[in-house]
């Protein structure tokens, strides 16, 4: 899913609840889980897509107790994200499965459906395209309050992220890797904690403009009071996007959020 720093407040406070909670009611078998997040900047593998500007942000994950899960997320986004110039939302639909071991690994695949509302083409001939998917695959391994993760995720040659998008008369299909490694800890007995992310990107991509390979990488922090999350973060890369505004959506910015989750 889409890297943010709200992400790991989040998913400590799911995963804090007290014990007591778990002891005098079974796990339901099919579980809801909501958030909604307001952020200084959405930034995706370290590209700003909203030049800069604060977004607002929301998913939706039903998850059964075999470890299946479906997924829905959403975030504003500013119009030069897609080749048609016309979107201002994206949504992810997100369908996977996820497991843990006993011995702290837990594996997590399924694959991810960019959409962008309004974006299909609206006349014969127009061969560009902004939908794609993107299968992904993670391990990650827990020790106490630290987990680490690495994921793979690959987009296999889609219209969708070709940097051409049609404009020559030629649309020629694109694919794209992405690796990335994450590390984040809870600060025992206290409310905070802290991530950190390193990611690398293979092959060309309209998201992340022309360059073709990069490396992002951020460092954050989150507190947690009850559903409440507040996150700050630094974000960088080693790439350059000029906006049509010309601003740098790839420079190095801190951000900030507030979510809550349900």
């Amino acid at each position: 899913m889409r890297f943010s720093s709200i992400s790991l407040g989040v998913l400590l406070l799911a995963t804090t609840a007290p014990a007591f909670a778990q002891e005098t009611a079974p796990a339901p078998a099919i579980t809801l889980n909501g958030t909604a997040t307001v952020i200084s900047d959405y930034k995706f593998r370290g590209i700003s897509q909203t030049d800069r500007n604060f977004a607002v942000q929301g998913g939706l994950t039903v998850t059964h107790e075999t470890g299946f899960y479906v997924s829905a997320w959403g975030s504003s986004i500013d119009d030069y994200v897609t080749v048609h110039g016309s979107a201002h939302q994206e949504l992810d639909l997100i369908a996977g499965y996820k497991h843990s071991f006993k011995n702290g690994v837990t594996v997590d695949v399924g694959a991810l459906y960019y959409v962008y509302p309004g974006t299909r083409p609206g006349f014969t001939g127009d061969k560009s395209s902004s939908d794609f998917i993107e299968p992904y695959a993670s391990v990650s391994y827990a020790i106490g309050p630290v987990t680490a993760k690495g994921t793979v995720n690959y987009a296999p040659k889609q219209k969708a992220l070709a940097i051409d998008q049609g404009q020559s008369g030629l649309l020629k299909n694109e694919d794209n890797v992405y690796i990335a490694g994450d590390v984040s800890a809870a600060i025992p007995k206290t409310p905070f904690s802290l991530t950190g992310h390193l990611g690398h990107t293979f092959g060309p991509s309209w998201l992340s403009g022309p360059t073709s390979e990069y490396t992002d990488w951020a460092l954050g922090a989150a507190v947690t009071w009850k559903n409440l999350t507040l996150g700050v973060s630094y974000v960088d890369t080693d790439t350059t996007f000029i906006t049509p505004t010309g601003k740098d959506a790839a420079k190095g910015s801190v951000l900030g959020s507030i979510g809550v989750s349900f």
